[in-house]
């Protein structure tokens, strides 16, 4: 018990700036807590004590605002940061050196009982704050899901799920796109893959733009080359390298 313990504040002080010492920690984390709270539920739960364990899960709630159901199976140096509105229903998993923030729901899409429906996180995943997590799916070692995801599919290990509904940015299309679009001034991050005409025109600008610049530059530094060999002067504002400007697509999307 108290290794447990002593390895949930030593994570806590690893990954958390605004942590300053131990006592503090112990005292004033309410992550802390519930997760204490829990190991003692989810014992009385796998030894038959079903309404002991909701009990205690029910006080936990009470006095964190963290609802962990006592049948939930937590692992090791687990984080949760801040911690207020996180739900983590009756057969979810979380492995290892997670970090969850505040208002994620580990919940499920099923109403059979019995039946696996709330979602397994692998080891060192981190869940950022808002997400929807729903569903008995996998997901992967040191993935990651973004700040108000909706997720019901699963995730490779060392992915990135952003968006509602989730598209998981691993493919290296997705991620030269992620690329181009930091380049031009604003994040990709905001745009949706499948619901959303306008972020499937802006994913379509973002793609075609990098083409044409692309295509820009090779045709600049063919004739450079040619320029060289002919001894002619190439003008001295030739785009010999891509060069993207956020204020273009700015006026294209009418901002």
């Amino acid at each position: 018990m108290f290794s447990h313990l002593r390895s949930d504040i030593k994570c806590i002080l690893e990954r958390d700036p605004a942590a300053r010492t131990f006592w503090e920690v112990l005292t004033c984390y309410p992550g802390l807590h519930a997760l204490i709270l829990h190991r003692r539920a989810h014992w009385c739960w796998m030894h038959g004590f079903k309404w002991v364990g909701r009990f205690i899960s029910h006080l936990s709630r009470w006095f964190t605002g963290i609802e962990i159901h006592p049948g939930a199976v937590i692992g090791r140096r687990v984080f949760l940061d801040h911690g207020m509105g996180i739900v983590i229903g009756e057969t979810a998993e979380v492995g290892d050196d997670c970090t969850i923030y505040h208002g994620v729901t580990l919940g499920g899409t099923s109403l059979y009982k019995g039946t696996k429906r709330h979602p397994t996180l692998g080891n060192n995943v981190v869940v950022g704050a808002g997400a929807k997590v729903l569903g008995g799916f996998t997901v992967g070692d040191g993935a990651k899901i973004g700040s108000n995801a909706v997720l019901t599919k699963p995730v490779p290990a060392g992915a990135t799920a952003v968006g509602n509904p989730a598209r998981i940015i691993q493919a290296e299309q997705d991620a030269k796109r992620e690329e181009v679009a930091s380049k031009m001034g604003f994040s990709a991050y905001g745009v949706t893959q499948n619901d959303d005409p306008l972020s499937q025109a802006l994913r379509g600008l973002i793609d075609n733009a990098a083409s044409q610049e692309h295509q820009i530059a090779m045709l600049w530094q063919a004739l450079e080359k040619l320029c060289a060999q002919q001894k002619m002067q190439v003008p001295g504002d030739a785009a010999r390298t891509e060069c993207f400007e956020a204020e273009r697509l700015n006026q294209l999307v009418g901002k």
